[in-house]
């Protein structure tokens, strides 16, 4: 009898000291990177809005600003305590300060890959079937701070071709920034420019947009029919980027929020699919060591 209160003591013990720590929080805010209008961020994400909010006993927010910088500066600045970033967002973050945000989690693909690509596309009746088809003519990226949407693709581009450079007027006719993901997919769609990148696991079928992505996206918002368009590029494999949390945070709430992002895909299929932006196997565990090549090769591109 005196284990069992003993047991139960420690139990209450370790009960009073999550609340405690919990009640360290008023709030929690969850940042929602670019890609799609802001609206549609909201709505993809207002079921985790609610999880998250019976989960920790807290009012939750959601952010979804203009552009990527404005959820890196939201972590940076500690008015965010969570959010999905790009892995390039993430190494900016990172290589501004090591200590803002630690990763934790990582979406997983149908086949148990983590990796994506970033998708070079135009119209399919635009004659342009690979890059070098766009000489001369308007090339599209999103945002400055996405990894598929810029880093990757400014890198893995010129390596096609040593005429081929990313300084708008010198290969291409110009280069644009659309302002993301969607932007790019309706500029290329509407003909406004000749052609972009956006992402995409790569996996499915094209006329679906693939499993998942902004592609995928932009097909279920009904912007594109896929037919419309064709693939031009695809990049190397490149890690997903991770679900961060900010580190000064108790642990406890960390540890809840991981809990609840981890088992999504098992307690709420319909959420995950809104949160992972398409199919998927929800989420796993990630770390740092991830993201290694790409801090670099965002280091490398900021010298």
């Amino acid at each position: 009898m005196k284990n069992i209160l003993v047991a139960a003591l420690a139990i209450s013990s370790v009960a009073t000291g999550a609340l405690a720590q919990a009640s360290d929080i008023s709030e929690f805010r969850i940042g929602i990177l670019g890609g799609e209008n802001a609206q549609d961020r909201m709505n993809s994400n207002e079921c985790l809005r609610k999880l998250t909010e019976e989960t920790l006993g807290v009012p939750t927010k959601l952010f979804a600003p203009a552009d990527y910088n404005g959820v890196i500066q939201g972590l940076l600045g500690g008015t965010l305590d969570m959010a999905w970033l790009g892995a390039s967002s993430y190494a900016a973050v990172y290589l501004q300060d090591p200590e803002a945000v630690e990763p934790v989690l990582v979406k997983i693909n149908l086949d148990g890959s983590y990796g994506y690509h970033s998708i070079g596309f135009a119209r399919a009746d635009s004659g342009i079937t690979k890059i070098e088809d766009v000489k001369g003519k308007v090339f599209g990226f999103g945002d400055p701070n996405s990894t598929s949407g810029y880093l990757i693709p400014s890198i893995e581009i010129p390596r096609i071709s040593d005429e081929i450079t990313m300084e708008s007027g010198k290969y291409f006719g110009e280069v644009k920034f659309t302002g993301g993901h969607e932007q790019t997919i309706v500029a290329v769609n509407n003909g406004d420019i000749d052609a972009g990148v956006t992402w995409a696991d790569g996996q499915g079928n094209w006329e679906d947009g693939y499993n998942s992505g902004a592609l995928r996206k932009a097909v279920d918002a009904g912007l594109v029919d896929m037919n419309d368009l064709v693939e031009i590029w695809r990049s190397e494999p490149i890690p997903e980027g991770p679900v961060v949390l900010r580190k000064t945070m108790p642990q406890d709430v960390k540890d809840k929020m991981t809990a609840l992002v981890d088992n999504l895909y098992e307690t709420d299929p319909a959420c995950t699919y809104g949160v992972a932006a398409g199919d998927s196997l929800g989420f796993d565990p990630i770390t740092h060591d991830a993201y290694l090549s790409i801090v670099a090769a965002r280091k490398a591109k900021s010298n």
